[in-house]
């Protein structure tokens, strides 16, 4: 599948953002906890959320989608070997804490990394075998037992890990005793998924600094929880508008989950108002080249970095970008470079903030010479992850001419409705 578009089109209108996919997939396999009914709201109609169903029905889950509602009962755990399914993914390690609850044992793949580099689940297995777990890898599966349960435990994360912070609150939330978790993510994916494990009977507190405390419980029951609207892509949007010198109204975006985007775009001159219900981006005249690191939250999001990047090459004078949470998450400005950019990637820290990567030889630092306008080419260009594939189509917006963009499989994870959004903002674009 491929799109087609035409530019430059200065994109100007309304939007509306969807659920975080980065909530509701995760809250999908909370709901492996309960054996009673949970009703998430406000549910984004993604390819993502097709591979974790797959996931959760295979274990016994019944899914039940209503529009944007879907209603998930678990009455009885089928098997504890979630292996075989027809498309892999990371979130399948999330079934852990659920499984070993429910039945004691859980056997998962060993998946490796994706383009975006290798994301480890050392954090994640070390933290379960200190709540009494035992794991094993045999040939490409992990093999987890806990026939007495899981106990709480005290956990200080060498690094504020997403998927580590989520897996531990699911562990912790029917162990014996008390969790605490040192050196926590608190991005507000994670902090909306503590909402709805609140709605189910759990008790979790926030502590100073980055620590989460769970008292555990016998029990938990279903619930009703409304998910988040999806920052990336609002973010997304908003660098669409930008970049094309437009006008984006970013429809239930929140500004309490986009400080340090918002304190960017006003930094490269650009503009943003908040209104009733949602944000709107514009430019105001030429745009300012910038110094930008990503960081967790409350950091620049790393998944704001790729489409910002592409805004950078529109900006007046040279920006620098330090990644600090993906070692190789520069591949796609080959692709940008070959409409016109000028983004040199670099090994070396160009930055302030502490890196893990420091010294380790990774690509992870880039600097943006601009404004340099863009211009397609005579062959499609390939979408290799899902934030590189929102910015090659922002990326054909500015440039002259017809670009194709392959790989739409993988904006269709992360966007919804993508194509007819793009429309009912006037975008001239087709779809084959």
């Amino acid at each position: 599948m491929y799109l087609k578009i035409k530019g430059p089109q200065r994109v100007e209108g309304e939007v509306v953002i969807s659920g975080a996919k980065n909530a509701a997939s995760k809250m999908m396999v909370a709901s492996l906890l309960t054996d009673e009914p949970v009703i998430l709201h406000n549910f984004p109609k993604i390819d993502e959320i097709e591979i974790v169903r797959e996931l959760v029905e295979k274990v016994g889950a019944n899914v039940e989608v209503r529009d944007h509602t879907l209603v998930l009962s678990t009455p009885t755990i089928l098997t504890e070997e979630v292996v075989g399914l027809s498309r892999a993914n990371r979130i399948s390690v999330l079934a852990l804490p659920a499984l070993l609850h429910r039945k004691g044992r859980a056997v998962l793949p060993v998946l490796g990394g994706d383009k975006i580099g290798p994301r480890p689940v050392n954090y994640h297995l070390d933290a379960l075998r200190a709540m009494g777990v035992r794991i094993q890898e045999e040939g490409s599966a992990f093999v987890a037992e806990a026939p007495f349960g899981l106990c709480g435990t005290h956990v200080n994360l060498p690094y504020p890990s997403v998927g580590a912070t989520e897996n531990i609150l699911l562990a912790g939330v029917l162990a014996k005793g008390r969790t605490v978790i040192e050196n926590a993510a608190l991005e507000p994916e994670i902090l909306d998924l503590i909402m709805m494990l609140q709605n189910m009977g759990a008790i979790i507190e926030l502590g100073t600094g980055r620590t989460i405390s769970i008292d555990g419980v016998e029990r938990l029951h279903g619930g009703s929880h409304e998910i988040l609207p999806d920052r990336m892509e609002a973010a997304s949007y908003a660098c669409m508008a930008l970049a094309t010198g437009g006008r984006i109204f970013c429809r239930h975006a929140r500004q309490a989950d986009m400080l340090t985007f918002l304190n960017a775009v006003r930094r490269i001159g650009a503009d943003y108002e908040v209104m009733g219900d949602g944000i709107v981006f514009f430019r105001k005249g030429p745009m300012r080249g910038i110094d930008l690191e990503t960081d967790t939250h409350p950091g620049f999001m790393t998944d704001w970095q790729q489409p910002f990047t592409l805004v950078l090459t529109q900006c007046e004078g040279t920006s620098v970008v330090h990644e600090t949470v993906y070692e190789d998450r520069f591949g796609y400005t080959k692709a940008l470079n070959q409409l016109g950019a000028r983004i040199t990637v670099f090994d070396k820290c160009l930055g302030e903030l502490p890196c893990r990567f420091r010294s380790r030889r990774h690509p992870h630092s880039a600097i943006i010479q601009g404004a340099t306008p863009l211009k397609a080419v005579g062959k499609p260009l390939e979408i290799f992850d899902i934030r590189a594939g929102i910015t090659l189509v922002i990326a054909a917006l500015c440039a002259e001419g017809s670009s194709q963009l392959n790989g739409l499989e993988h904006l269709d994870r992360g966007y919804e409705n993508l194509l007819g959004k793009l429309k009912g903002l006037g975008i001239e674009v087709e779809r084959s």
